[in-house]
């Protein structure tokens, strides 16, 4: 009787214990859990700039802000681009950097840099892949536009101060790994507690009911077992064959042997409420420590990611150069359809510019004269852009649309950060010739004279092609080849040897020199090579006899100011010209992959 007091308070004891760890194990998931989030902002004396620059450790921090607050007066802008671009932009303009977290976690590490007081408002650049303008306040979600280190940049007009209020948002850190443990835990032990008197009584109750017999400290002989025993001793399960009967009775025999030498056995209550109490705390504990170790391995978003290197990462995204396309056509569009270079100044530049605004002015007074190919964005086949980060950039599109019967190549550069992309060259691609294939995520760019790793450089490449468009008999005639569907090499062959035959009364010299300044050097997937440039072709004509008289063709009398000289017409046409070159060790010749020319200039001598 004294027994039943005992066992009610241990079963007591272990429900208690199972609801207060119970109760631990949901408090930690609610009441006791950590805030979802952990607002920092900046300090409140933070010096007023033009400029506030949020670095991509502050981007980076517990895996990057789910929200980044900001307050300013006015209008203002956020941009994103890469760090060197945002350097690029902020110059020596005075402005405040936001860097990380302080020590003590409660407000934000600025740092302020003097320098000029101004800055050209950076809303419109090309320099950023994506902006957001905001009056008052910006709730902004941080979202990296591709793999690699980004920064953001927030200006009002670049005279007025930029915010300097930032406030960032992370998640904070709830992770519990103990609350699912404790709770099953305690409810294994309060489990335990409510079974252990009803377990213990059935127990009783069943060893009670067999009689057992006091005094042997012996092990139990067959004259001492119980009737239900002795009864299942004798009464053996029926065998098919007289082999199991035999090993049956060996087995016998060998249990009554084994149980002359053993100890008092315990009682059966005890030792399965030890089983029982063994099984259960051993189940909680693997589940706790399975739980644990889950949550230890459990990697961090931030390092999960393995991010570029500034360096290797093109110096445009998709997105980017799609806009920039955008832009650059409707400048162009604009411009052809008023005949006016003006409308072309903001996104146009070097030999296309010259080459349009000659083009415009020629067609003013002679309606028959072609007109440029226009310049499309709608449909891109292919890119070249570079990972070369300093500047001048320049990158390379392949477009066609309305009016393109074949790809334009399209050659943009970029002259410093805070100037945007401008059309430099356009030329039809060759009939018949496929773009050389350049890699993924950037490709190197080569000096006009590195011949490494090449069969020709960029310069011996472009001298290659002067030297074939000028003599038809060229040393390079099988060095340098077009499709047999690509008209340019062979048509301006042919013009000049018309022009000979035409022009009994003239004398004829024609030149193609390269503009050293405008030969770039993209590397190809197979190790080769693609050399864009200019050739200025020189076309010359002098009377052969003194008193003769020259007559210029329409375009030609425009730019000259005349129709006839009998002193002599220069004419200078500029071509722009694209040439794959093959790797060193390569049997293969050059190809011209794309070229065009437009008059720029004539004049009487």
């Amino acid at each position: 009787m004294i027994g039943i007091p005992v066992r009610l308070k241990t079963a007591a004891t272990l429900a208690l214990l199972g609801l207060l760890v119970l109760l631990a194990g949901i408090g930690q998931l609610t009441f006791w859990a950590p805030a979802d989030t952990v607002t920092v902002s900046a300090p409140g004396d933070t010096k007023a700039a033009p400029l506030t620059v949020i670095e991509q450790s502050l981007l980076d921090h517990k895996g990057g802000p789910s929200r980044i607050t900001i307050q300013g007066e006015g209008n203002f802008v956020l941009a994103v681009g890469r760090p060197d671009d945002v350097d690029g932009w902020v110059g020596k303009t005075a402005h405040n950097t936001v860097s990380g977290i302080s020590e003590d976690g409660k407000s934000l590490q600025v740092s302020n840099t003097a320098g000029e007081a101004t800055a050209p408002a950076p809303a419109g650049s090309d320099l950023w892949v994506e902006t957001e303008s905001a009056s008052g306040q910006l709730d902004y979600t941080w979202n990296p536009p591709a793999d690699g280190e980004w920064a953001l940049l927030l200006a009002s007009d670049g005279t007025k101060p930029a915010p300097a209020s930032v406030s960032v948002t992370y998640p904070n850190d709830t992770a519990m790994p103990w609350a699912v443990p404790l709770i099953l835990f305690g409810a294994v032990l309060i489990a335990a507690g409510v079974a252990l008197p009803v377990l213990r009584g059935l127990l009783g109750a069943r060893n009670g009911g067999n009689g057992r017999s006091g005094g042997n400290g012996g092990g139990s002989s067959a004259a001492g077992q119980t009737a239900p025993q002795a009864a299942a001793t004798a009464a053996p399960a029926p065998f098919t064959d007289q082999a199991s009967k035999d090993q049956a009775s060996k087995d016998q025999a060998s249990q009554r042997q084994a149980g002359q030498g053993q100890r008092p056995k315990e009682k059966g209550g005890s030792t399965a409420l030890r089983v029982l109490l063994a099984g259960v705390v051993s189940a909680a504990l693997a589940g706790t420590s399975v739980t644990a170790a889950q949550a230890a391995e459990t990697p961090s978003p931030a390092a999960s990611q393995d991010a570029p290197a500034d360096q290797d990462v093109p110096v445009l995204v998709d997105a980017q150069l799609k806009r920039i396309l955008e832009q650059v056509a409707n400048a162009v569009s604009a411009g052809d359809a008023a005949r006016d270079a003006a409308k072309l100044k903001s996104r146009v530049g070097g030999t296309e510019l010259l080459v349009r605004t000659q083009n415009y002015k020629i067609r003013a007074k002679v309606a028959s004269h072609q007109a440029r190919m226009p310049v499309r964005a709608g449909k891109l086949l292919g890119s070249v852009v570079t990972n070369q980060r300093t500047w001048p950039r320049t990158v390379v599109a392949v477009t066609q649309g309305d009016g393109n019967v074949v790809p334009q190549v399209l050659t943009l550069s970029q002259s410093a950060p805070r100037e945007n992309y401008k059309l430099l060259a356009t030329a039809p691609l060759q009939p018949g010739t496929s773009f050389p294939a350049i890699p993924l995520g950037g490709t190197k760019q080569a000096a006009a004279g590195d011949k490494t790793g090449l069969l020709y450089s960029g310069n011996e490449a472009m001298a290659a092609l002067a030297d074939r468009l000028t003599k038809s008999n060229s040393a390079f005639k099988t060095k340098l080849v077009e499709g047999t569907g690509s008209p340019y090499i062979a048509d301006v062959l042919d013009y000049q040897a018309d022009a000979v035959k035409a022009g009994s009364s003239g004398t004829f010299k024609f030149t193609h020199s390269p503009v050293a300044a405008d030969t770039t050097v993209f590397r190809t997937s197979d190790g080769g090579a693609l050399v864009l440039g200019r050739l200025d072709f020189g076309f010359t004509t002098t009377p052969k006899a003194e008193g003769d008289t020259l007559i210029a063709d329409k375009a030609a009398a425009v730019l000259a100011g005349g129709e006839s000289t009998k002193t002599g017409l220069s004419q200078t046409f500029a071509e722009s010209v694209a040439i794959y070159v093959p790797p060193a060790g390569s049997s293969d010749p050059m190809k011209l992959v794309a070229a065009f020319r437009g008059l720029v200039a004539a004049s009487f001598k």
